[in-house]
């Protein structure tokens, strides 16, 4: 992560650089005011360089607060450069109006677009029903339920009551398989294990099932690996379970992630997963799913002979306007179904949220898929 970093630091300094005199000199700034607007640039430029290339485990209470300040500033600066390229758009077809009311636009339209992203931020997960349909489904499998959680992200912005709703209204649907994939949590489990407790709960049935995402490596994979089968997690790390059902089986697969070097884990590997055997069924006629955090993997778990993949990782951008670069970065597969080859997909947009607490043009969901 730290070699990772190295190369990204710089930019992400020019970047941040270019952005804050762009937005002073468009806003016509005083230096007073400059000064102030100066303050998120900062702590949004500090969360790369203090937060993520040291040891987590060393963080206080100050960190944390810092931590919390930067990345709302994140979305701050977000929606502050996008409301001034919308206004100086504007500003060529209605030169007028838009000149002489120019800050008063660009602030109205930064402060409601921040404001409402956080309040959807806050409230959630929303429950999403989802209908997937297969022509080659066992028939004892029709109706089976899947709870997917994914990219909850349990860090400096996301704690315990939140977790704790996501548990409950899990288990108010009553699946019959509880998949997490990836993307769990954003720190050390010293930091965290308190706020990831309520999960267990989802464990006590045996079908829980796990697989890595990137922030799960960057925060300590072989600990947290740990932890959660000492929760009664099933770790699934090109491995596969096969589960059965009256009158029909269901294998049910998970990869590491393209970020697995890190903890010098093997990469993800479809093929492998299908085969590494857990236990033993008798009969090969097996519905099979892959748990794959990224959805970039689609084109293996396809060759592989999977009948469906669930991931998340986009966040479906989260808000805007990465809710338009994610598309066309990730397209199909950026967020809800689509197909690769003979296989389905489906993407979650995230049971939480990544760095700034905020949704805009999203929601957050829990998303329940029935096999039909």
């Amino acid at each position: 992560m730290k070699k990772y970093l190295t190369g990204i630091v710089p930019t992400f300094t020019l970047v941040m650089l270019v952005a804050y005199i762009y937005a002073t000199q468009r806003l016509s700034l005083e230096t007073f005011e400059k000064f102030l607007l100066g303050i998120p640039f900062i702590l949004v430029w500090i969360i790369p360089v203090r937060f993520w290339s040291t040891d987590r485990s060393s963080y206080k209470a100050l960190d944390r607060v810092l931590h919390i300040m930067g990345y709302i500033c994140m979305g701050l600066v977000n929606f502050l450069i996008t409301s001034l390229i919308l206004t100086d758009v504007a500003l060529l077809i209605y030169p007028s109006f838009i000149k002489s009311n120019y800050q008063s636009i660009v602030y109205s339209l930064t402060g409601i677009s921040l404001l409402l992203g956080l309040v959807k931020g806050h409230y959630g997960p929303a429950v999403k029903e989802v209908d997937l349909v297969f022509q080659n489904l066992p028939k004892g499998l029709t109706g089976l339920k899947i709870a997917q959680i994914s990219d909850l992200h349990v860090g400096p912005t996301l704690r315990k009551n939140y977790v704790e709703k996501v548990v409950q209204k899990t288990l108010n649907l009553k699946p019959d398989i509880i998949v997490l994939t990836g993307d769990i949590v954003d720190g050390k489990v010293s930091q965290l294990e308190d706020d990831v407790e309520p999960l267990e709960r989802l464990c006590r049935e045996g079908r829980a099932y796990f697989i890595m995402g990137n922030h799960d490596y960057y925060s300590g994979a072989n600990q947290w690996i740990e932890h959660f089968k000492k929760m009664g997690m099933k770790i699934l790390l090109n491995t596969h379970d096969l589960i059965p059902f009256e009158n029909g089986n269901l294998m049910l697969a998970g990869v590491t992630d393209p970020a697995a070097g890190i903890a010098n884990h093997p990469r993800p590997n479809p093929q492998e997963a299908k085969a590494n055997h857990y236990q033993n069924i008798k009969g090969d006629s097996f519905f099979k799913i892959l748990l794959a955090h990224n959805p970039k993997l689609a084109s293996l778990g396809a060759a592989s002979g999977f009948d469906l993949m669930l991931s998340g990782h986009t966040h479906a951008g989260q808000f805007f306007p990465w809710t338009l670069i994610v598309r066309k970065v990730h397209s199909p597969h950026y967020w809800g179904q689509s197909l690769e080859g003979d296989m389905r997909v489906y993407v979650s947009a995230g049971t939480g949220t990544w760095g700034p607490p905020i949704r805009l043009g999203t929601k957050t969901e829990l998303t329940l898929l029935k096999l039909c």
